[in-house]
């Protein structure tokens, strides 16, 4: 890779989660590398990846899904931002307050294709126990008030109603990829 590449950072939904779509973070970094990312470092175990490279979110995202077709056998939707689009989602966030005082129950969640304008209204309409959803910087914003567990908004209803496949993190997953990002690569 150039030095003059840009940072991205890809979010991989549903992998390590309950023994399900295994994926080690090592092989993973790896097989970025094969794919000619430069710079690869992954944050936890859930599928949250830093790196170099230069081309539109949707041909990375591409690329790294067939590479984990071929390599695992599995068919996992990533999504790729811009690091440099981070900033203006975590300053985006419409739930300040719930993030400081609860930053696992808010949660960014980000679809391959912009969401559709109405998805945070449809979303609303199908919450329970407090939740708040909103579109802000063309993203999803969820605060589970009474945590994720006692949601009814599915995986599968966030993807029907934004249009394309979302993943979410929380807030302190948001916060932490953006100091990542904003490091200078190691060489």
């Amino acid at each position: 890779m150039t030095h003059t590449s840009a940072t991205q950072i890809a979010l991989l939904r549903g992998i390590n989660v309950s023994g399900r779509n295994r994926i080690p973070m090592a092989e993973l970094r790896a097989l970025c590398a094969e794919i000619g990312w430069g710079d690869a470092q992954s944050y936890i175990q859930s599928g949250n990846l830093i790196f170099r490279a230069d081309a539109a979110p949707a041909d990375l995202e591409a690329a790294l899904e067939r590479a984990i077709t071929g390599r695992f056998g599995l068919t996992i939707p990533v999504i790729v931002r811009a690091a440099a689009s981070w900033p203006g989602y975590i300053g985006a966030n419409p739930f300040p307050e719930a993030s400081a005082r609860e930053p696992n129950l808010v949660m960014l969640a980000l679809s391959k294709a912009p969401p559709k304008d109405d998805a945070a209204e449809r979303l609303q309409e199908r919450a329970v126990s407090g939740e708040r959803i909103a579109l802000a910087a063309g993203a999803l914003w969820v605060h589970y008030a009474e945590g994720v567990a006692r949601s009814k908004l599915a995986p599968a209803l966030f993807d029907r109603l934004a249009g394309s496949p979302v993943t979410a993190r929380n807030w302190r997953t948001t916060l932490k990829l953006g100091e990542l990002a904003a490091e200078p690569a190691s060489h």
